[in-house]
């Protein structure tokens, strides 16, 4: 599989996400998934066949940190589509609390609480 095809499922550019900058053992970014832990191996291993991870294990664990170099071209992208993600959550973030704000201010004058 190459790395254009191993990044097109969703799960696993979570997995590379979080391990982009911080190398995880195994069970911890399992552990951040609604899956079992044999399913995150599972993508770890199409990542690391396909290069885009590198492995270290230090006794019966396995750490794991995304390969940029091998990424090439896909870092750019994947991390332009991060940012993208963050700059909407932040936006939906601000507006939630602007509304929240706005419902906040007609409760108080519906009471007469002005």
């Amino acid at each position: 599989m190459d790395a254009v095809q191993a990044i097109a499922e969703p799960r696993r550019r979570e997995i590379l996400r979080l391990i982009w900058d911080d190398e995880l053992p195994a069970g911890e970014i399992a552990a951040r998934f609604e899956v079992t832990f044999g399913a995150v191996s599972q993508h770890l291993k199409v990542l690391r066949d396909a290069g885009l991870v590198s492995l270290r294990k230090d006794g019966t664990k396995r750490f794991y940190r995304a390969d940029r170099e091998a990424l090439g071209p896909l870092s750019d992208y994947l991390q332009a589509m991060w940012a993208d993600k963050l700059d909407t959550l932040a936006r939906l973030a601000e507006q939630a609390e602007a509304g929240t704000e706005a419902e906040a201010a007609d409760a108080v004058e519906r009471n007469g609480e002005r």
